[in-house]
């Protein structure tokens, strides 16, 4: 791939200049019309039935509209489990919960009238801690779990709390623990956390006289949110528009359909009117996507070599009140669970348990950053236990080509021995440089979570300049999918990137993709807008040779002339060939040149439901992170020395937007490690503001050494591979590895706070 001209160049993002100047249009930057305000009341309890709503005070506050209730709207909405109402139907399942919503004429209006509406409940007891929902006399969150539509690939037990169990069985787990010479048992927790983008969430609805609807959605997944608003509200798909402008960030929490639906039934009470709703930094903490907890056990076989023969896990995760969503993270989770290594026995149990938490949902790394930080400080142990090199450990268990997964499937395309080393080196591993100094790793692997039948598409359109439009349907949120799209384009076009127009996506004017998630789109969507131009470049050869009279295998086209290679001076502009699409003679050739694309995964299979074998992944994507620690023994505080983070992005597009996702990857990872955790009282999230949820900021972001590693990706467009959510995964184990390797003191949660810190600290010199 030597003589690739644009991908692999790092030119400027495509809105670069839009959102530097202030022009890039977000949400609340759109005036569409004659505006309505809307505010929801919100539950204030986290489990209880729901007695009486009163709306008689706000109904007659000066300048309210509409209020409706869940009365209004029962039909129930969800992605792979539909178990969530738009407003609460019946009781209330989770603080925060949307009971009721106002529509107002200014968003003063608004507020006040929600303050007005009485609700009486009738409080339930509640579960907050997902072991202890698993248990058959716990409170039921959902009572008519078996009445839900689902997915078939997920497996919920009614009558429970379990909203999906997930099985793996790889091997013979007994065997390889009577294999193994040594065998390792430990616990691991990991927090909620909030993804909190710099934008929340924000919706706009539209209804129009004739019955069309148009939504303007912070969305990650236009399609899907048309396709869940269509099923909900019994509408057909083509009288409904999903606009995504601009995102201020996603980061999982914008996925699926989330706050369209509070809009769209007061745009329908007031035709030609737009209702929009602007959710406050507290309102989006609580009440929309959190991580979900984990609690796990892991028990683990290894042989006196340093080899790993069994792994049993059992990961219990915190669904939180609804689990339309995350009951695939969970099966995501098991599929994946021994990490980015190669272990003949696996057995695992992933359980997705409801509880009266916020609601837990996909965050960047979709279950890999929970599930991994157990396999990685486990690794951990296994190198202290054998006395061994953790590298070592990890090189001798890490997948290469031809290795399996825990669902069996055979990975190809790997150079994971390479991310190891490249940041090990970096950082000078092995070699001791201090007291209270410490070296940590971790290994990490995510593919994508998605169906088989999650399609991209894309139509390149060729205009009479020569100049091109690229249509696609991924969502722009700050992660550069319009310059990467372009670039693609652009390469098999043959036409410069400056000449290419891309835009952010609407429904009924750019094509189908299933969603801006799982680091898919550069490998979904750039398979479809390579096929899209590679077809725009076909017809040009056509159009070409009639124009020319020359066989069009003998044509070529270097961005400005399409020409004979046999004779360079018989030749067409693109102009001429774009626009005119005629002979001399005034005779036509052809019409408008469009290009068209699309991709499905064709090397995907369904997962035994017993034993979780099967193929589901699209590609497989690797990498590591290295850090070196100083640890102030006296308050606790970690200072990071060096921290090294490779990604094998098979191909990098554009180098530089590869080297910043890795670097806002790994400074989201080191903001988990260090600060993040979100702290519920009886299901009231008690640090829901920047006040009291601490993240990362620049004067505790240490210099990131960054490594793009290339391993073309067999299937992907130019060799490319997604990596949006990777560099996040190994940071928290890295990080907890040096701090371990520093100190001498084990850690199974995280955030390392210099509280936390502090008291193992004194925790070892109370032991002596």
């Amino acid at each position: 791939m030597a003589d690739l001209k644009y991908v692999g160049t790092s030119v400027t993002r495509k809105d670069a200049v839009e959102k530097v100047t202030g022009q890039a249009k977000f949400i609340e930057d759109l005036y569409i019309g004659p505006m309505l305000y809307a505010k929801m009341k919100k539950s204030s309890v986290a489990h209880g039935k729901i007695i009486n709503i009163d709306t008689s005070k706000a109904e007659a506050h000066p300048g309210v509209k509409a209020i409706l209730t869940g009365k209004d709207y029962k039909n129930r909405i969800g992605l792979y489990l539909i178990d969530r109402s738009i407003i609460a139907v019946d009781k209330v399942r989770f603080y925060g919960e949307p009971v009721a919503v106002v529509a107002a004429d200014s968003e003063k209006a608004a507020a006040e009238a929600v303050e007005l509406i009485e609700v009486e409940y009738e409080e339930l007891p509640a579960v907050f801690d997902p072991r202890e929902g698993m248990k058959p006399d716990a409170p039921l969150v959902h009572e008519d779990l078996e009445n839900y539509d689902i997915v078939p690939i997920f497996y919920p037990k009614p009558g429970t709390n379990i909203a999906n169990h997930f099985k793996l069985r790889k091997g013979d787990i007994d065997k390889g623990f009577e294999e193994a010479d040594h065998v390792i048992e430990r616990e691991y927790y990991v927090p909620q956390m909030q993804h909190v983008p710099i934008e929340t969430h924000k919706a706009a609805a539209h209804w129009s006289p004739d019955g069309k609807l148009t939504v303007w959605s912070t969305a990650q997944s236009p399609n899907v949110v048309r396709q869940l608003l269509a099923k909900c509200f019994e509408m057909p798909m083509h009288k409904i528009r999903v606009i995504s402008n601009f995102i201020g960030g996603g980061f999982g929490c914008k996925a699926g359909a989330s706050i369209e639906g509070l809009v769209v039934p007061l745009a329908m009470k007031f035709p030609g009117y737009v209702v929009r709703i602007v959710f406050s930094r507290e309102e989006d903490m609580q009440g929309t996507f959190t991580r979900q907890a984990l609690f796990s056990k892991l028990k683990t076989g290894i042989r006196k070599d340093g080899r790993i023969t069994a792994l049993q896990y059992e990961m219990i995760w915190d669904g939180g009140a609804y689990t339309e969503y995350g009951v695939n993270i969970v099966r995501a989770a098991g599929y994946s669970s021994s990490g980015a290594y190669d272990i003949p026995n696996v057995k695992t149990d992933s359980y997705c348990v409801y509880t009266n938490n916020s609601i837990g949902g996909p965050v960047r790394g979709f279950g890999m950053c929970e599930m991994q930080w157990g396999i990685e400080r486990q690794i951990e142990a296994i190198a202290e236990e054998l006395g061994m090199d953790p590298l070592e450990v990890r090189l001798i268990n890490g997948m290469k080509k031809g290795s399996t997964t825990a669902a069996g499937q055979v990975v190809h395309d790997v150079d994971f021995e390479k991310c190891l080393k490249t940041v090990t080196d970096k950082i000078g591993w092995g070699k001791k440089e201090g007291k209270f100094r410490g070296k940590g790793i971790a290994g990490l692997v995510k593919c994508p979570a998605q169906p088989s039948n999650a399609a991209s598409s894309a139509i390149i359109r060729i205009n009479e300049d020569g100049t091109a439009h690229v249509l696609v349907g991924g969502s722009e949120m700050g992660q550069g999918m319009l310059t990467a799209m372009s670039q693609i384009a652009a390469e098999g076009l043959h036409i410069p990137t400056d000449r290419i127009e891309i835009r952010v996506p609407d429904t009924d004017f750019t094509p189908y993709d299933w969603q801006s998630v799982g680091s898919r789109v550069t490998y979904t969507s750039g398979r479809a807008v390579k096929q899209a131009a590679e077809d725009a470049l076909g017809q040009i050869y056509r159009v070409a040779s009639d124009l020319l009279e020359v066989p069009a295998e003998e044509l070529t086209f270097d961005g400005k002339h399409v020409y004979s290679t046999k004779d360079p001076e018989v030749k067409a502009t693109i102009r001429e060939v774009a626009d005119s699409c005629k002979k001399c003679t005034g005779e036509g050739i052809a019409g408008p040149i469009i290009g068209r694309g699309s991709f499905v995964p064709t090397n995907m299979t369904n997962l035994d439901p017993e034993t979780g074998q099967g193929n589901p992944g699209l590609f497989y994507c690797f990498g590591a992170t290295a850090v070196e620690v100083e640890v102030d023994p006296e308050t606790g505080v970690i200072k990071i020395l060096q921290l090294a983070a490779s990604i094998d992005a098979g191909k990098a597009v554009n180098p530089q937007l590869c080297t910043v996702q890795l670097h806002g990857g790994t400074i989201m990872g080191l903001s988990t490690a260090l600060f993040e955790e979100v702290r519920f009282d009886k299901g009231v999230m008690l640090n829901n503001n920047f006040t009291d949820y601490k993240i990362a900021s620049i004067d505790n972001t240490p210099h990131i050494d960054s490594f793009i590693i290339e391993t073309p990706e067999s299937g992907g467009p130019y060799g490319a591979r997604g990596i949006g959510e990777q560099p996040m995964i190994g940071v928290a184990p890295a990080i907890a590895n040096a701090v371990c390797d520093a100190l001498g003191v084990e850690f199974n949660t995280f955030p390392l706070t210099p509280e936390r810190v502090w008291e193992a600290i004194k925790k070892k010199q109370a032991k002596g």
